[in-house]
């Protein structure tokens, strides 16, 4: 059995499931939350994106010298850092700044625009940073094609919900396969719709997944040859109870009302295999 962060893994590897806060609690998870800065035991859906990512990453053997990752839409987030820090080579990619600039989120500090951005918690020390990470813009609606097959991991944190429709960000998903090499390690976190598994929020700035549309990209995903499973569990305890509602406390802050859904946020995990057939892009 491998190690996990310097200690005998005491809970299974992680798989794509819903963020709760059982899985937050996570003695492997609060310890990425330590390393990421983070205030201990702080009830926050971004956390555990933060912290399911580089768990599910690691468990995997991707963050150490010689792999290559891919991180899309990374905006301010820590996780560059921290992968540089563990000794992957990184590519870290955002929005082109006028796409950024219309979207407001330049002026609301979401938006990555160097290294320095992506260091403000000083987790890696700088020569390391500018050594291991390299920076471009990118668009995750038309994933350029140099980007193909080159890396061993990629990963997104609440991001392809914001690329206009449901569909658009699930065509992302799979278009991001493209760029890991056979055995590489997708990871993304999204928004999901806990209210609801029909109606939603289909289009605009920010959609909703529901479990259906979760359904849909796993069948897809499969039938191309790659491998995810999903736990759909939402939690049972006081926290996962809990909804904060707008304007938000971010006290506990695992579910939250967006317009009339509750929504929380939803990790997944998929492993390339070797590709079965060309997939077709999802019908709104």
């Amino acid at each position: 059995m491998r190690r996990g962060m310097g200690a005998e893994r005491s809970h299974p590897l992680l798989k794509s499931g819903l963020c709760t806060e059982a899985s937050l609690m996570r003695a492997d998870l609060q310890q990425w939350a330590v390393e990421l800065k983070e205030a201990p035991g702080h009830r926050h859906r971004k956390v555990w994106e933060w912290c399911f990512i580089a768990q599910a990453l690691h468990e995997r053997d991707m963050l150490r010298p010689g792999r290559r990752g891919l991180g899309f839409a990374v905006g301010q987030e820590p996780l560059t850092a921290l992968f540089a820090k563990r000794g992957a080579q990184i590519l870290a990619t955002d929005l082109f700044a006028q796409d950024a600039a219309a979207k407001g989120w330049i002026e609301t500090g979401q938006h990555a625009q160097g290294h320095a951005s992506i260091n403000k918690r000083g987790i890696c020390e700088e020569p390391v940073l500018r050594e291991r990470v390299r920076f471009r813009f990118a668009d995750m609606n038309a994933i350029d094609t140099q980007l193909r097959g080159e890396y061993d991991f990629v990963w997104s944190s609440c991001a392809f919900e914001h690329l206009g429709s449901l569909r658009h960000g699930l065509d992302f998903v799979l278009n991001a396969m493209d760029c890991l090499r056979e055995g590489g390690v997708a990871v993304h976190t999204t928004e999901f719709n806990v209210s609801s598994n029909d109606a939603t929020v289909a289009e605009g700035e920010t959609v909703l997944y529901r479990r259906r549309d979760i359904d849909a990209l796993v069948q897809r995903l499969r039938r191309a040859g790659h491998h995810i499973d999903v736990d759909f569990d939402a939690g049972s305890s006081v926290a996962d109870g809990t909804i904060d509602v707008p304007p938000y406390t971010h006290q506990t802050h695992l579910k939250l009302q967006i317009g009339q859904y509750v929504a929380t946020s939803i990790g997944l995990i998929i492993t390339k295999g070797a590709r079965r057939k060309w997939w077709r892009p999802f019908r709104a």
